[in-house]
């Protein structure tokens, strides 16, 4: 069944208007409630926000209709989206709630739910979920009232985070530059990190509810690239809005994917004894340059579908403890069941400090085939098999790569844009078989 509410990421929209107006918003949260008793599971819900400028109404309208249906409301206030999946695991909340568009512009913004596992709620949860969010009618009673910050989840989750690593001796010597989106991460980042030992200079943590991912962050790391190059610093990081993922710059300011995290931290937690099995999980959008390097390494690249919760999903159902996204979400299940970008940037300087290695130097046996991304914008989404013209231009350039190449084609979740991934071994032939394909989709179904 097609779902209305929930994208690939929980519901996201424009603040302010249908589905993330103040009573769907109520409604959603009196819907999760009668879910949690429907399920036996209690009615204690942790809700956490990023610094967008709308989330603390949000926050009031969702608590408000988790208090209309019985519940209680907790929040752990600003902190990233892996603390409120932890939390909700480690101290007996019912459940988890997220109000956060991620790497979205500040007008956006959106609700993740976790379960009382601190697992993203299964497609089934949120159908029901949804069910009766669109039966709901007329007006909700009660009112909203603030909602009071637990001060010391945020701490327990910095707790946990830094003792999962290993402090190494060389942490004194390493330099970082940490950008935190002016989102979630922009006071916990630096704190955890300073108090490891390492160096750190912080960019863009001075959110004002608007700023958000604004030319900055893991989308736009262009001006930590030229920090890192103009201070020598060892490692660059850039968070996302709600730093569940995080990216790269080597010293010498090039910029690196959540690809070259799976494969530094595959090879040394295989070394070191640490990699359950020899899979690991990614999606369709991993190079196939991290494909190859893994088949060199006697190491298998499983792809699941676009989302950390699928590719969470896979992992558990193959028994890996290590997957994540080219985009930066990185899951090491023995820690955390979700994308955590702090712990990911612990885990990439503590292999550096062990190793006493430069990022450079790790990510050198991973070469990456010419890879693009095409945006396009739709007024509508069917199933690409009902559009023979696209299905067409999809099989031309499949012929044409073979083994050497790839298309993926797909919707976002959360924006009305397909998306055109090609890779092959030169990159002419990709950008003249992602253009063959876009522009195949605009002719059936661009946005006007």
């Amino acid at each position: 069944m097609k779902k209305n509410l929930f994208g690939t990421d929980g519901v996201r929209a424009v603040a302010g208007h249908y589905p993330l107006d103040p009573p769907t918003i109520s409604r959603l949260g009196q819907a999760l409630v009668g879910l949690l008793e429907s399920k036996g599971l209690g009615t204690r819900l942790l809700i956490g926000r990023d610094t967008r400028e709308s989330g603390p109404w949000m926050e009031r309208a969702l608590a408000r209709g988790v208090r209309v249906a019985g519940g209680e409301a907790v929040s752990a206030g600003i902190i990233p989206t892996s603390a409120v999946s932890y939390l909700t695991k480690t101290h007996g909340f019912s459940a988890g709630a997220v109000i956060s568009a991620s790497h979205n512009p500040f007008e956006d913004n959106g609700i993740k739910v976790f379960s009382p596992l601190g697992v993203k709620i299964p497609d089934e949860w949120e159908l029901e979920i949804e069910s009766a969010v669109l039966e709901g009618r007329g007006r909700l009673p009660g009112r909203e009232e603030d909602v009071e910050v637990d001060g010391a989840l945020a701490g327990d989750y910095v707790d946990y985070v830094s003792g999962r690593v290993r402090p190494a001796a060389g942490a004194a010597g390493l330099k970082v530059v940490v950008d935190c989106a002016n989102g979630a991460s922009s006071l916990l980042a630096p704190r955890i990190l300073k108090a490891l030992g390492f160096e750190v200079e912080t960019i863009n943590a001075s959110p004002d509810g608007r700023n958000i991912n604004a030319g900055c962050g893991s989308l736009h790391p262009e001006g930590l690239a030229a920090r890192v190059r103009e201070t020598g610093a060892a490692i660059g990081i850039a968070y996302d809005g709600d730093a569940d993922r995080a990216l790269w710059v080597d010293g010498d300011g090039r910029l690196l994917s959540g690809d070259h995290t799976l494969f530094v931290q595959a090879l040394h937690m295989k070394e070191t004894g640490r990699l359950r099995t020899n899979e690991v999980v990614a999606t369709s959008m991993s190079n196939m340059g991290l494909e190859r390097a893994f088949e060199e390494r006697g190491i298998s690249l499983v792809r699941a579908k676009v989302g950390d919760k699928y590719v969470h999903e896979e992992m558990v159902a193959r028994g890996a403890n290590l997957g994540g996204e080219q985009s930066g979400h990185t899951i090491f299940l023995d820690d955390l069941p979700t994308g955590d970008g702090l712990l990911t940037s612990l885990r990439m300087l503590e292999v550096m400090a062990e190793r006493g290695a430069t990022l450079a130097s790790l990510v050198q046996g991973m070469t990456e085939f010419p890879q693009t991304l095409v945006n396009v914008r739709v007024r509508r989404k069917p199933d690409f098999s009902e559009l023979p013209e696209v299905m067409a231009a999809v099989d031309v350039v499949r012929s044409h790569v073979g083994r050497d190449g790839r298309i993926d084609l797909r919707y976002s979740g959360t924006e009305p844009l397909a998306r055109i991934m090609v890779e092959a071994r030169d990159r002419a032939t990709v950008e003249s078989c992602a253009t063959l394909v876009a522009e195949a989709v605009r002719r059936r179904i661009g946005e006007k």
